[in-house]
């Protein structure tokens, strides 16, 4: 679970972070991630109906949740990362889930000239 200091909550966050941050799109999910400087690194995650049910993205969005985790814990500061899970994301087993959010994120740092250290 992540602290309530994480959590995107404002439309405008989710709107600042997909255009103006960089993007990465896999089979599952599409990643976006901007720098913010000092601010806390906070994480949305969108979740359409197409995903499933309510029971079905409700899901989706804890094992992402549990996904993105040790990456706040290693950079609590100075990133904005919105999530777009993709209707495979449903079905999709956790391992494959964890792989496409982790390449995403790295490939999302590289673009903005983020360090090796600060990857998942």
């Amino acid at each position: 679970m992540l602290a309530q200091q994480h959590r995107m909550r404002a439309s405008a966050q989710f709107s600042a972070t997909t255009r103006s941050g960089a993007r990465s799109g896999r089979r599952n999910l599409v990643l976006y991630t901007a720098k913010t400087g000092e601010e806390p690194t906070i994480i949305g995650f969108i979740v359409s109906k197409a995903v499933g049910n309510a029971v079905t993205r409700n899901k989706t969005k804890r094992r992402l949740r549990e996904i993105i985790a040790p990456f706040v814990a290693e950079n609590p500061t100075g990133y904005r990362v919105v999530v777009r899970a993709l209707p495979p994301a449903a079905s999709a087993p956790y391992t494959d889930l964890e792989t496409d959010l982790t390449s995403a994120l790295a490939t999302t740092l590289k673009k903005l000239g983020a360090t090796a250290r600060e990857e998942l």
